[in-house]
């Protein structure tokens, strides 16, 4: 009897990761096929190549592991979804037009355009997080697109750094547009299925119910899914609840959204045309995907949310998605600042803002704090929201959809990089502004003796005293009966440790509830366990800082901490100085000094 022919467990790995590949969702409705290069096609450097038309061949005495493999083959098929193998794509302008007939007729991309385009594909592989790769590159890679950044290595060379190594790992398509078109395609829908099949993993699958006709907001949802790259995957992700009755309960005019529940309530009496529609959908996914809601902060939720809607809708105008509806807030001089620098400069103005309108209605937010119909189940939102806005801007720029705002891809670029926790904003500050104490060796001081040579003597560490002196700073506790203590406990356990890590011995402490009553300096170590809640109802701060501001022996340039819950007066601190808050809590003014959110 024939034994069965055992598998190469090589080629297996191979098998494996054309399967995590393909089962993808991002890659499923790809056209493409894998097989083995014949023996002397591909060098030995080269991995793998991809054809215009879909093959995939790879070398077949290639060895690693399935995941190393997975990553090859994303990149081969990423080159054909951003419109890399088209040969109308790879026909720079600073190039000759018999050198770039030379390229098409050999099939050979130039090999500046080939790394730049395989820089393009690491950036937006790194946001998927699929397979490993090989040979990893450089940690920072550039941002410009592909033409832009081949042109620029044709002119200063190509970095060694980023040369492609073996053959070029794509070959240059017959003059196909419906072929190429449908590899684009295939992304673009591959994009939008990745979104939704997330959500549905994570618990929170669109909701059907009973059938009804489509309404303007449906068509100008699926309007980005198909048409407007950057925002099409979170349309894919996002449910639109067009409910009157949930409208009128949550005083909604025209819409509101939960970034939580991946849901953009609309008024289905607001009478908007489809245009309209698209303008206020956009403007809600950006809400939600920028996490405006929990970037408030200290701020006032009312004038942030206002602060927003100026930059979010400017953004809008300029890139010319769809029609404002007559009557939101456009500002064209607010036009490339921030939304906290937006904020800063209306948060003066209080009682003219409570006249202004967001999408919701006079005096409302549009981005609610909780959904109006809960959460089913549970999801990684932070994650979900960034890759949707990175992977998106990344196709919108290859596919030449449209112009993208600098401040908006500035935020979107900023998503990859997640916030630092307050605890080392914390210990950042005290870097900051808590001067070190260097230490040095005298004989004034004399150090423990070796005990191979007991009979030298050695300098020992000693301070300069000015230093030790300057090395404090001020801590302004609200000890009323409305503070936490376990928030007291964390916030002083915080300060503790990061000045014995920057060798500050003492620090000036200052209780405050209805009256200030000052402690003196304390050993940093000692201050959490001196700590009395004294309970006696409102709480003002300024008289501590005051006091801290004329003390004689307190430094003139030492910088204060206050821990308060924010149920406080009106500060007004002319020195360096922080807040610590616990979370939920906003203070009632705008602060001058950094703000640390408890968690």
């Amino acid at each position: 009897m024939r034994k069965k022919q055992k598998l190469d467990p090589w080629r297996l790995k191979v098998q494996q990761g054309w399967t995590m590949v393909t089962r993808h969702p991002l890659f499923e409705v790809y056209h493409a096929n894998l097989h083995p290069a014949d023996d002397g096609d591909l060098s030995k450097e080269t991995w793998a190549s991809v054809t215009g038309d879909g093959d995939v061949r790879h070398h077949p005495h290639r060895k690693a592991e399935p995941e190393e493999w997975a990553w090859i083959f994303a990149h081969l098929l990423l080159h054909l979804g951003f419109g890399h193998a088209d040969p109308r794509n790879c026909a720079p302008a600073d190039v000759g037009a018999e050198v770039v007939a030379s390229w098409q007729r050999s099939n050979l991309p130039d090999v500046a355009y080939q790394a730049a385009c395989c820089v393009h594909v690491e950036r937006f592989l790194r946001t998927l997080k699929l397979g490993r790769c090989p040979t990893p590159l450089p940690a920072e890679l550039p941002a410009e697109p592909e033409v832009t950044l081949s042109e620029r290595w044709r002119r200063i060379g190509l970095p060694p750094e980023y040369a492609p190594l073996g053959q070029a790992d794509f070959l240059i398509g017959a003059e196909d547009l419906a072929k190429h078109l449908d590899h684009e395609r295939s992304f673009a829908i591959g994009v939008a299925r990745t979104a939704t099949v997330a959500l549905e993993k994570a618990g929170t699958p669109r909701t059907t119910g009973d059938r009804r006709p489509d309404g303007p907001w449906d068509v100008a949802l699926r309007w980005f899914v198909s048409s407007y790259p950057l925002l099409g995957a979170l349309a894919a992700g996002m449910t639109v609840v067009a409910d009157a009755d949930l409208a009128r309960g949550w005083d909604i005019s025209v819409a509101a959204v939960s970034a939580e529940a991946a849901e953009i309530y609309v008024n289905p009496l607001a009478g908007l045309v489809i245009e309209e529609w698209r303008f206020v959908l956009a403007h809600e996914m950006l809400h939600a995907a920028l996490r405006h809601g929990e970037r408030t902060g200290g701020r006032e939720p009312y004038v942030w949310n206002i602060a927003c809607d100026y930059v979010i809708n400017g953004w809008l105008v300029e890139m010319g998605v769809g029609e404002m509806p007559e009557g939101l807030l456009h500002d064209p001089s607010l036009a490339g600042q921030s939304a906290e620098a937006v904020y800063d400069q209306i948060v003066t103005d209080l009682r003219r803002l409570r006249k202004l309108a967001t999408l919701r209605g006079r005096g409302l937010g549009d981005v609610l704090d909780r959904p109006p119909r809960g959460v089913k189940g549970y999801v990684d939102l932070d994650e979900y929201y960034r890759n949707a806005l990175t992977q998106g801007l990344v196709y919108h720029q290859t596919s030449g959809r449209g112009f993208v705002p600098a401040a908006l891809e500035q935020e979107i670029r900023a998503l990859d990089q997640p916030p630092l926790p307050w605890d080392a904003r914390l210990a950042r500050w005290f870097d900051e502004h808590v001067p070190a104490v260097d230490k040095r060796r005298s004989y004034a001081r004399a150090s423990r003796r070796q005990s191979a040579t007991p009979d030298i003597p050695r300098p020992g560490w000693v301070r300069p005293e000015e230093l030790v002196q300057q090395a404090t700073f001020g801590v302004v506790l609200d000890t009323s009966g409305s503070m936490d203590v376990k928030t007291l406990g964390k916030a002083l356990g915080a300060i503790a440790s990061y000045a014995i890590a920057r060798d500050v011995p003492r620090a000036r402490v200052v209780y405050c509830d209805a009256a200030a009553y000052d402690a003196g300096y304390l050993p940093v170590e000692d201050i959490a366990q001196r700590v009395r809640v004294r309970g006696r109802g409102g709480t003002i701060l300024q008289p501590g800082v005051n006091l801290l501001e004329r003390a004689p022996d307190f430094p003139a340039d030492g910088p204060i901490l206050l821990i308060t819950d924010g149920q406080c007066d009106v500060l007004r601190i002319r020195r360096e100085h922080a807040f610590l808050i616990p979370q939920g809590a906003h203070l009632p003014f705008r602060a001058r000094g950094s703000v640390f959110t408890m968690k």
